[in-house]
């Protein structure tokens, strides 16, 4: 039985819109890896579905600092997708201000109650490395790490902060990290540490963990590919339900390598 043309025209319409999401979602996301003086940044983003709620992005800054933001909203699909183009449009226009990482969170978490869109929200990392000192400035709104990578191993860097979205009165704290020529932070959202294989065991922070430590000083890109395959081993074929985004920060090379 032939299918209906008006059900092959709805069928067309929505691939249409779905591509032109996947578009968007594009430029929510870095075009290429950032090399700005002893920094390399590299990022990678595996989605569920066509389109995604993580996001993220790294950047210039006119003092010549570096900033960089990920986020995860709630949900999947094309919804999410659009709640997550109304996060980065807020921090887009905010992040060059000179604010500190905590006060872009605030800014995110009022602008985007004003929105008040239902049962939606955002959990954010928002971060700035000033050369000069070498200390990178975190602030946190509901999301796992960041992770340090030292010589010392891989330290997750517990920062409070409820997401973005739920809550007028929601406080943001900044914690200060110190980085020494060699040390990398990596920036993921919850799909990687919530990965789960067939026999329903979550990846987890010590996994993660494990696989950082066995990788120090290595190129971003490298550490990435790393972190994605031993998640892809883990789960052993199961579908996952939740996107994936990660971004490695590295600082001070004592080898030149690619991003």
């Amino acid at each position: 039985m032939s299918v209906p043309l008006v059900e092959l025209n709805i069928e067309k319409l929505r691939e249409e819109e779905l591509e032109e999401a996947r578009a968007i979602q594009s430029v929510m996301m870095p075009g290429e890896p950032l090399r700005a003086g002893a920094v390399r940044i590299s990022h990678e983003f595996l989605p569920v579905a066509g389109v995604g709620g993580d996001f993220l992005d790294y950047f210039e800054l006119a003092d010549g600092s570096i900033g960089l933001y990920l986020g995860d909203v709630s949900g999947k699909g094309l919804p999410a997708a659009m709640y997550a183009a109304l996060a980065v449009g807020t921090l887009r226009g905010v992040h060059k201000t000179g604010q500190s990482p905590a006060s872009v969170l605030s800014t995110l978490n009022r602008r985007l109650l004003v929105q008040g869109v239902p049962r939606r929200y955002s959990a954010t990392q928002y971060a700035v490395f000033d050369p000069r000192t070498a200390e990178m400035q975190v602030s946190g709104a509901g999301m796992p790490g960041p992770f340090h990578l030292s010589a010392e191993g891989c330290r997750v860097l517990d920062i409070p902060g409820l997401p973005a979205g739920l809550f007028a009165n929601a406080e943001y704290d900044t914690s200060t990290v110190t980085m020494q020529p060699g040390d990398s932070v990596l920036f993921c959202t919850d799909g990687i540490t919530d990965a789960f294989n067939m026999e329903n065991e979550a990846f987890g922070i010590s996994r993660l963990q494990s696989v950082c430590e066995n990788g120090l000083r290595i190129p971003p890109r490298e550490l990435l590919r790393r972190i994605f395959a031993a998640v892809e081993a883990f789960a052993l074929g199961r579908q996952q339900h939740d996107d994936m985004a990660a971004a490695v920060f590295h600082y001070g090379l004592l080898t030149p390598f690619k991003a």
